[in-house]
Formats: structure tokens, sequence, C-alpha cells
């Protein structure tokens, strides 16, 4: 069983940063293909990055790409999201999960799905 934690949300002017991070247990992450997801309010749950499974590539939504990055710490155990050139439409709760044997942009075909954590972008 894989246990994520997210954190590193809060609320940020536009054109600000913030770096979401991905804690994990219970598995190593090098194992495993890890996305980040968001929703807002009203709305489904989108795709927003992920990073393959040993030092496979990372793939981006279209309106990240440029101002997102994803990374991860294996010897911590983490995958970081850097959000960069933050715009107020970037607001919503944002989602970890991760999964064994399938990378994909759909959030609940992932095995392992964190709380999420809210970030919030002010204009």
């Amino acid at each position: 069983q894989v246990q994520l934690v997210e954190s590193g949300g809060g609320l940020v002017q536009a054109g600000g940063s913030l770096r979401l991070s991905c804690a994990a247990s219970g598995r190593t992450i090098s194992s495993l293909h890890m996305g980040w997801f968001r929703q807002e309010p009203g709305k489904e749950r989108e795709f927003v990055a992920v990073i393959n499974r040993y030092g496979g590539g990372a793939y981006y939504a279209d309106f990240v790409k440029g101002r997102f990055t994803i990374s991860r710490d294996n010897a911590k155990n983490t995958v970081y999201l850097q959000m960069n050139s933050l715009k107020p439409e970037d607001t919503a709760a944002y989602y970890c999960a991760a999964d064994e044997n399938r990378s994909s942009n759909f959030y609940y075909s992932y095995d392992y799905r964190g709380q999420g954590t809210q970030v919030t972008v002010s204009s």
C-alpha cells in the first residue's frame, strides 16, 4: 500500500510561484508513475503532469507547458510540482497520484491518490 501526502499549497499573487510536494510512503517512488492533477469547484479533475517510473520522461498538459515542472527526489521519496508564472485560472485543489503499472492522464486509473492541497492565485 502506498500513502501520498501533498503539501505546499497556499495563496499567491498572479505571476508568482509555488512548489507542491507529494511525499510517498510504503513504496519507493522510482518504481511508480507519479502524476499531478487538479480540480476546480464544479469541474472535473484534470491532468497536469506525470513523471514516469525508472527514469522515464515527463509529460505535461498543454496549459502548463513552460510554466510547471514535475520532478522527483528518490532519496526523499518525494515528487514535486514547481509552478511558475501562476495565473488566477490555476486556482484549484491539486492532487498527487501514483501507479505501479500505468502512466495515464486519467486520475481514477491510478491505484494510489492523495488528499490534495489547495492553490489559490489572486489577480
